[in-house]
């Protein structure tokens, strides 16, 4: 009806694929036809203007490129930010208590995300978890329950013989909006156990998951534009090989991730990993086995776990401590 070019084969099946990257599920396609419609008008130029008289895949990917260009400069800036370490994110080493989510910034049109540092300080006391987001009135519903499932899970997984008695300070670094959602829970919770345990997490790698009190990993919604935020940091840093994402199982039926990112993975230079649970996703960031209850009630010796249940352990005994000398 718009005099457009014809399509070839590759062109439909790439836009084809567009579509179920809107759907934002690898079995469902978008009807959002005057997005569609818009790259058809873009790649048809392209098309125009080399000569050719189809529209092929090349013209396709450089309308949804340039669409995307002209939509990232927001997302170019904390990039750069990130680079230039204006934005404190470390992707080298391993670090106590620390670990990079990722949020994520819908602009309407556009939605990217980015590495948030997550960090935990671990001390003797009754407070128990203390989430300074929500303290400093910044953090929303959704993550104030994803906060309190951590209480619960700690509770299920060490207090079942003990009290638990610690105090642990929890907050995103350099964040000053509201935080909403609770799709960084479980960064959170291994950023608490890696406290606890003294086991520092591989920075190289960022989190994305919602976790609920049996340290089940949930999955979370814009999961491609996490993956891809982060390779973007990634690769303005410059790949060394490791880095990588690591996702909800949950989340596998909704990845369509940008050519790039494929083809990075496939070369080995940046990674995803889907795991299903806490004790997976802690054996990853740590290299440590998570650890198995043992019949008397405590876990395999030197295990993630097992280096928890001793801090917990001690914590109680300082805390018993003092309190002696006060009375």
């Amino acid at each position: 009806e718009n005099n457009l070019l014809s399509l070839d084969h590759l062109a439909i099946s790439h836009l084809i694929e567009q579509s179920c990257r809107k759907a934002k599920d690898r079995n469902k396609i978008s009807i959002r036809f005057g997005e569609f419609s818009d790259i058809l008008h873009e790649a048809h130029h392209y098309a125009h203007l080399n000569s050719k008289d189809q529209i092929t895949s090349d013209e396709i990917e450089k309308a949804i490129e340039a669409k995307y260009y002209r939509s990232n400069l927001i997302q170019e800036k904390i990039v750069d930010m990130i680079d230039r370490h204006t934005l404190m994110i470390e992707l080298e080493g391993s670090k106590i208590g620390q670990i990079n989510g990722i949020s994520v910034l819908d602009l309407g049109d556009f939605m990217f995300g980015h590495p948030n540092k997550i960090t935990v300080n671990v001390a003797s006391g009754k407070h128990g978890l203390i989430d300074i987001e929500r303290e400093s009135k910044l953090g929303g519903r959704l993550h104030t329950k994803g906060v309190l499932n951590l209480s619960g899970y700690l509770g299920g997984k060490y207090g079942q013989n003990k009290m638990i008695s610690l105090s642990a300070s929890l907050v995103f670094e350099q964040s000053y909006s509201e935080i909403e959602g609770d799709s960084a829970s479980s960064a959170e919770l291994y950023a608490i156990l890696s406290g606890l345990s003294q086991l520092p997490i591989k920075q190289w790698i960022a989190v994305s998951g919602s976790v609920n009190q049996k340290g089940e990993i949930q999955p979370v919604g814009a999961i491609n534009e996490k993956i891809e935020g982060f390779f973007e940091v990634c690769r303005q840093r410059g790949f060394n090989g490791e880095q990588g994402v690591m996702i909800p199982k949950g989340n596998m039926d909704h990845l369509m991730l940008k050519l790039e990112v494929i083809q990075a993975v496939k070369e080995g230079k940046f990674h995803v990993w889907a795991i299903s649970t806490i004790d997976e996703g802690i054996e990853l960031l740590t290299g440590v086995p998570a650890g198995k209850r043992l019949k008397n009630g405590s876990f395999s010796k030197d295990s993630v776990h097992y280096l928890v249940d001793q801090r917990i352990e001690d914590l109680n005994k300082i805390l018993l401590k003092g309190g002696s000398k006060k009375k």
